[in-house]
């Protein structure tokens, strides 16, 4: 308990210093909502196209930038909180969109508190003053010059001790948001104290909230100081405190970051933000900062079709698609030709491998029909045909019996594991630039149009030695044909497990 009474200690200290901030982007949901684009293995934050081209991680990680005109000392990182399995794909969307990110990875999903707790000891090692900006990645917001105008203002009272959530004027009596009670104002900015935190209630109590006039939603937006924050979690959830600080004390070094100790991040308590700290706040200085900036929680397909541009009819559409007599419908298509005749109030998206037709009043029940799909495991709960991985890409082309094809595409200078396969041989056919092959003790390489079989139980290795992308067919076949077919012996990428 030593380590949660210097919290304790830190949190009365005020700084005399500018507030630094520290952006920490919580990305460890799979948005299983917003299920077939989103999935297990590729969430919803790291899709573009949902909204527009871009991706709801990059919009996030972007929405802090040139906040130094109103204050704050904006820390040059981005700190992000996601799955193990997000990792590359997560890092590469942040360095692409010039930002220098810092991953932690957690190792089981153990919702937002710990994700919080992990990385408050992260940046109180540097400095346990810095002001954190904790923002779900699944938001979109319009008036990104309010937003930051909010975020200021809440990095203010977080620097006197405060923990300070943003809060939304409700449209309506939404059940599925949290709902914040407001006492007495604290400024000019409108800042309100935080009087009572409820998460979720009866559609009828929210009725009640919004009649009332003294409850706003709770955006999920959460700014407090790293001590503060540690200090709480340490007096509320002393398990969760010590399990999360072994968990970072003992986590792996990679190059983006830090891999959380898989047996001491378990052992924490699965809770909420909201459960396991806003709901049980007692004395502690609590304020409530009104956010006016074109809001919104993109948790499901209703929520997608709200932010879309809409016709005359409120129909919203992406991709190729054809509306003929609709009405209040959500197509959104990404590989073919999506037609719909006479619709109402029905939300309709298409991939490669799955279409979801549900109405707009039961997109909700999305989640539990994926739980179906995963229980009769398929593999459309949790993958694409399309995955990415470090090196490249695979998409799936086809599959039967015994067979399976697939395209690969190897970025330049990269290269797949070293691994063999107890059930599958390979067939690999270059189509465009050029490969070097490892079978066995044989090195070689192939141009385009040229080809190599890979017996069953063969150590090999495919890479990239070229300037221009690689892309390759590959043809399995054999009595098991899935991903976790796969003994690694090295690897490039510090991985480990059944992944190419």
């Amino acid at each position: 308990m030593e380590a949660i009474d210097t919290y304790v200690v830190h949190s009365t200290q005020a700084t005399a210093t500018r507030t630094r901030i520290q952006p920490v982007i919580l990305a460890g949901g799979s948005g299983t909502r917003l299920w077939p684009l989103s999935r297990e293995q590729m969430p919803k934050p790291l899709i573009a196209g949902l909204i527009d081209d871009s991706t709801l991680l990059g919009a996030t990680a972007a929405r802090l930038a040139g906040i130094e005109s109103r204050g704050p000392q904006l820390s040059p990182e981005i700190m992000v909180v996601c799955g193990q399995a997000h990792a590359e794909v997560t890092a590469r969307l942040l360095r692409n969109g010039g930002h220098n990110p810092r991953l932690l990875l957690e190792p089981c999903a153990r919702n937002t508190a710990p994700a919080l707790t992990a990385a408050a000891l992260d940046i109180a090692a540097i400095d346990p003053h810095t002001v954190i900006v904790a923002m779900p990645a699944d938001h979109a917001i319009t008036n990104i010059a309010a937003f930051q105008h909010a975020v200021a203002t809440a990095a203010a009272h977080a620097d006197q001790g405060a923990i300070v959530t943003l809060g939304i004027v409700p449209t309506g009596p939404e059940p599925s948001y949290g709902y914040i009670g407001l006492g007495t104002s604290l400024d000019s900015a409108s800042t309100r104290r935080l009087d009572g935190f409820v998460e979720k209630p009866s559609r009828e109590v929210a009725e009640a909230y919004v009649t009332s006039g003294n409850y706003w939603w709770n955006s999920g937006i959460f700014v407090v100081r790293a001590d503060v924050w540690l200090s709480l979690v340490g007096r509320l959830h002393p398990q969760t405190f010590m399990a999360c600080q072994l968990a970072h004390a003992n986590a792996a070094q990679l190059p983006d970051g830090l891999l959380l100790d898989a047996s001491a991040f378990s052992a924490c308590h699965a809770e909420s933000i909201d459960y396991a700290v806003m709901e049980q706040l007692g004395d502690t200085p609590a304020a409530v900062v009104p956010l006016d900036a074109g809001w919104c929680d993109l948790g499901a397909w209703d929520a997608i079709w709200q932010r879309l541009p809409r016709d005359a009819a409120d129909n919203a559409a992406r991709g190729q698609v054809l509306l003929e007599g609709a009405r209040a419908t959500l197509a959104h298509a990404t590989s073919r030709l999506v037609v719909c005749v006479g619709t109402r109030n029905l939300a309709v998206v298409e991939t490669p491998d799955a279409v979801l037709v549900a109405d707009m009043a039961h997109v909700q029940d999305v989640k539990a029909a994926v739980e179906k799909i995963r229980a009769q495991s398929r593999t459309e709960a949790s993958t694409h045909r399309r995955v990415d991985r470090p090196w490249g890409s695979f998409e799936s082309i086809d599959q039967g019996e015994r067979f399976q094809v697939k395209r690969l595409v190897v970025e330049p200078g990269a290269r797949l594991s070293l691994q063999m396969h107890h059930h599958r041989a390979e067939h690999w056919i270059v189509v465009r630039g050029t490969a070097r092959v490892t079978r066995g003790e044989e090195s070689f390489l192939l141009s385009e149009n040229q080809s190599t079989y890979i017996p069953l139980g063969i150590p090999h290795r495919l890479e990239n030695p070229g300037k221009t992308t690689l892309e390759i067919i590959e043809v399995q076949s054999g009595s098991y044909l899935r991903e976790d077919d796969i003994v690694r012996f090295d690897d490039v990428y510090g991985r480990t497990g059944t992944t190419r």
